[in-house]
């Protein structure tokens, strides 16, 4: 994958993922009874699948720069 296509996929695939992501979290909320009923353990871990993906992302780009 070169350069051009990770900026791309930058720009345009994350915004659209994460759109997809909360449609998803909405959508959960709105049909499932039991989601809303458990909204407070639901929502930490809706939060932490992304942060979990960032993180292990930045962590992985910090030891690949500080192996170089």
């Amino acid at each position: 994958m070169d350069q051009d296509t990770k900026f791309i996929f930058l720009v345009l695939g994350l915004p659209v993922a994460g759109l997809l992501y909360c449609g998803l979290i909405i959508a959960l909320m709105v049909s499932q009874p039991f989601v809303r009923a458990n909204s407070l353990w639901f929502g930490f871990l809706f939060f932490l699948i992304p942060f979990t993906i960032a993180a292990v992302t930045w962590l992985r780009a910090s030891a690949k720069a500080y192996r170089n």
